[in-house]
């Protein structure tokens, strides 16, 4: 079986999304060999369905990627929601209605794509750094050499060429496995995937269609007594998804549940509403079930991403979502680990943070996908006469945030060096570490333009550190000043390609230098006057603070200006970064 030998960093195997968007990051952040291997034929892929919906979080760590932009000019943004009784008569506060409060955010709508076209989007994303999905490999069995050191090439993996049956060997000191929910990756390595399967079984249909639906161009639910709490999803060019629960007497009615079937049964679905079908792009039939695997990162150097180590039903739409976010949360940490620039044991934290979200995901999905296929919750201990739909839009809403993304947050823990608890304490509880940084409103100094926060700090795997100045003078105190320039002199070259500076000043003024007496630290932005910047991230104008990003956009640790403040700001980074001079 042996025959040629090749050396990388990290090999990813699985080229959908979140293999996609795991070696783009690392290819765009430089210094990393990567290798991507696929074991099917693109065009074995090439159906419409799948994934569809992108909630704001996802869309602006996509932004930070430089990637959003070719997703918004082919996607149908959707900003509408409504839900029909059985009737069909429009009902209030139910079903999706959460998606009209997706507020705080410039992308306050779901994105709809279908992956078909959010992978094309990607892979020209990767070529673009030179890099290219090798397909059709298979990855047949990897191990691990525990004698070889962190930081060597410990990983064996064996692939096969489904083409011309050739093997070959790659050593590498990652490896991912985006692989999905029959991963090889976890499979070869004996990793548990714990959860359950269901009896509850989905038709999902993709096509063009005819309808008096009032409000066929929205995210919407149709309270069907024989179908469950039936979906209708406006698509990209023009399509439709519509879905329904696939019960016992559905399956009985048919000798053979095919297109035709399920095209019938859809018609049936969505009444009292009129439907026809011009075209089929696709259609499938699954089982519902939850799965979580027991580890993420295992003996140092496997990983586990997406469906690979976790699968839930498309009931919140969060399959693609939480994919794209285990990929966004391990890339940076793995690219500064493999550059020599951050410590190993933040490699940790990917499972800590990643594993929690998920265990919370699947708990609000099995209790989701129970009431859209018309049953109460296993552990409903209310009415057992209670409406399915009306506990369905209370669980939707309790959800919202953490659907949308808006609201995930990664634990403050002793073990983890990410998430600190620093001298500032925000006037808001909920802006604090471990919480996405709050995306403001800026104005670029001179034109005084508007931007945002999050388009002026792309995801380049560097940290952030906001310096919002006061309204007093002088508007950054001396000794604040003094010792950041300092330590920024004395460990410029190195630090410098770590971290981002930003001075906000509270005001537009024709020069900062008007409000500083002096030059601000790293690039400079206003905002406006109405302190609504300030606010948001819970810092008294007269006062300012020091809030540090992490590359992910979540916030790391917040400082109050005082005499401590560079030295925190050192030690948040002495736990996390190699940099000091010899």
């Amino acid at each position: 079986m042996q025959g040629d030998v090749q050396c990388v960093d990290v090999l990813v195997v699985g080229a959908g999304p979140v293999g996609l968007i795991m070696a783009f990051q690392l290819a765009k952040f430089g210094g990393v060999s990567v290798r991507i291997v696929e074991k099917h034929v693109k065009s074995d892929q090439d159906a419409y369905g799948r994934a569809i919906t992108l909630f704001p979080r996802t869309t602006e760590m996509l932004d930070q990627l430089g990637l959003a932009d070719e997703l918004l000019s082919s996607c149908f943004a959707c900003r509408d929601t409504v839900t029909y009784n059985a009737q069909g008569e429009e009902v209030d506060g139910r079903g999706w209605s959460f998606m009209k409060h997706m507020n705080d955010t410039a992308f306050d709508f779901a994105l709809v794509l279908r992956q078909k076209f959010q992978e094309e989007i990607f892979r020209n994303a990767l070529k673009q750094h030179d890099m290219h999905v090798t397909a059709p490999i298979e990855l047949i069995t990897a191990s691990v050499d525990r004698s070889i050191p962190v930081g060597g090439h410990k990983v064996t993996a064996v692939l096969l060429n489904r083409q011309n049956g050739a093997y070959e060997i790659v050593k590498c000191k990652y490896l991912i496995g985006c692989d999905g929910g029959r991963s090889s990756v976890r499979r070869i390595f004996n990793i548990a995937f714990e959860g359950s399967i269901s009896e509850d079984q989905w038709v999902r249909i993709d096509g063009q269609v005819q309808t008096d639906l009032p409000k066929s161009r929205s995210y919407c639910s149709i309270e069907s007594p024989t179908h469950g709490n039936v979906l209708w999803v406006a698509l990209d060019h023009g399509a439709t998804r519509i879905g329904y629960a696939f019960t016992e007497d559905r399956a009985n009615a048919y000798p053979e549940f095919d297109e035709a079937a399920a095209v019938k049964e859809a018609i049936a679905a969505v009444k009292p509403f009129r439907l026809e079908f011009e075209r089929v792009d696709w259609w499938t039939i699954y089982t519902v079930g939850q799965r979580i695997a027991e580890s993420f990162f295992t003996k140092g150097c496997i990983f586990l991403a997406g469906d690979a180590c976790h699968t839930h039903s498309s009931a919140a739409a969060q399959g693609m979502n939480t994919g794209i976010h285990d990929a966004v949360n391990l890339a940076w940490k793995l690219s500064l680990v493999l550059r020599g620039c951050a410590k190993a044991e933040i490699l940790e934290t990917y499972h800590a943070e990643r594993f929690v979200n998920i265990s919370k995901l699947i708990e609000y999905d099995r209790d989701i996908s129970q009431l859209m296929s018309n049953h109460l919750p296993e552990k409903w201990q209310g009415d057992p006469d209670a409406d399915v739909n009306v506990i369905l839009a209370q669980v939707l809403e309790e959800a919202g945030t953490f659907t949308n993304g808006l609201g995930i947050s990664y634990e403050i823990h002793k073990d983890n060096p990410l998430n600190v608890e620093g001298s500032f304490i925000s006037a808001h509880q909920l802006v604090k570490p471990g919480i996405r940084g709050p995306d403001i409103t800026l104005l670029r100094p001179g034109t005084l333009e508007y931007t945002r926060l999050i388009r002026e700090l792309p995801n380049t795997a560097r940290f952030s550190v906001l310096i919002f100045t006061s309204n007093q003078v002088p508007a950054i105190p001396d000794v604040v000043y003094n010792d950041i320039t300092r330590s920024l002199a004395l460990e410029r070259p190195v630090l410098m390609s770590y971290l981002k500076f930003i001075t906000i000043l509270p005001k537009p003024t024709p020069s900062p230098y008007e409000i500083l007496g002096h030059e601000p630290i790293g690039r400079v932005y206003f905002v406006k006057e109405d302190g609504a910047a300030y606010h948001r991230y819970g810092i008294n104008i007269s006062q300012g603070a020091i809030v540090v990003l992490r590359p992910d956009g979540w916030i790391g640790t917040m400082i109050e200006f005082g005499n401590r403040a560079a030295w925190e700001l050192e030690s948040y980074f002495d736990k996390i970064l190699f940099y000091r001079s010899a």
